[in-house]
């Protein structure tokens, strides 16, 4: 085991599951003072000394999401001149993943900027979850651990929803390999909505490619933003013949009308994991339900830490 120190600190934007991950740990949140000035501009101070640490960082990219990106790179740039041997960025939600290519003239490959800037600014590493595109992690030149929360709802499931006749249906072609993982796990069978985008946001459903007649079926996907595909894919199952829909999503974003949307849908339950903490008007929703990913997080720091592998937290 590594003797070495190591501390962990939080941003603002996710305090509820820093504290639970550090929980996990049996450690505490590192002491500091984190705040902006008068003009806005962000101050921060480590209270600890750092020298030779092994330092890691929870912040997810949510809500004022450029905000929370630049308090993560001057926290980096603090810990990098207080000489900590190592800096670990754990970011439940990496945000600009969905721009991680140039598919249209002119635009930037956001998801690869934002690499750099965490680079440059002093992570050698990072700590995150089910990323959008797995080929972000080539965009770093030091090592990504991409977790995967599936094995969380997965326990749930086979544990707590007594279901027969299930589908696992991914909303996109994108999307297969984990909806096959799913359904492999909770021994279902698999369906593929066809899905065609014509504008940002903004998706249409044509038709389900998989038998889901009489069946409940389960929408698995990666991030719900404003709803409006798992929306529309819910209504292309029930068109088909579905009976009970519920979905599973590790990254519930929930902007715009996406609640208004899915309390409107016929949807049974919506599961999702805490890297995006719900404001209190959302946590109101009913049909939605939160399962945490702390304790995984918490287990890939050990891991990190006592440099010892993370393959165990992979299906």
């Amino acid at each position: 085991m590594c003797s070495e120190k190591f501390l962990v600190f939080a941003g603002s934007s996710n305090q509820k599951l820093a504290n639970a991950i550090v929980h996990h740990l049996g450690k505490d949140l590192g002491k500091c003072g984190l705040g902006t000035f008068s003009d806005g501009e962000i101050r921060f101070q480590s209270w600890e000394n750092v020298r030779g640490s092994d330092v890691f960082v929870i912040q997810s990219f949510t809500v004022d999401i450029n905000f929370h990106i630049m308090e993560l790179l001057l926290m980096a740039d603090a810990f990098k001149r207080a000489s900590a041997r190592r800096i670990t960025a754990v970011v439940p939600y990496y945000a600009y993943a969905r721009q991680d290519r140039k598919d249209r003239p002119r635009v930037p490959i956001s998801a690869r900027l934002l690499a750099d800037l965490l680079e440059t600014a002093g992570f050698s590493r990072l700590l995150t979850v089910d990323l959008h595109a797995n080929q972000i992690q080539g965009f770093f030149n030091n090592p990504v651990d991409n977790l995967m929360a599936l094995p969380i709802f997965i326990e749930y499931f086979n544990k707590k929803i007594d279901l027969s006749d299930l589908v696992v249906v991914s909303p996109d072609a994108g999307g297969v390999e984990r909806a096959r993982l799913f359904s492999q796990h909770i021994k279902a069978g698999l369906a593929i909505a066809d899905k065609r985008r014509e504008q940002a946001n903004v998706a249409e459903v044509m038709h389900i490619i998989g038998d889901v007649e009489n069946k409940n079926a389960i929408i698995v996907d990666d991030i719900i933003d404003t709803a409006g595909t798992i929306t529309e894919t819910i209504k292309a199952l029930k068109k088909n013949g579905a009976k009970k829909v519920f979905a599973v999503c590790t990254h519930g974003v929930l902007s715009g009308k996406a609640i208004e949307r899915l309390e409107s849908a016929p949807l049974e339950k919506l599961f999702i994991s805490d890297t995006v903490p719900l404001t209190e008007e959302k946590a109101k929703c009913e049909k939605i339900e939160v399962l945490s990913v702390s304790k995984l997080f918490a287990e890939a720091i050990s891991s990190v830490h006592n440099e010892t592998s993370v393959s165990k937290l992979f299906l």
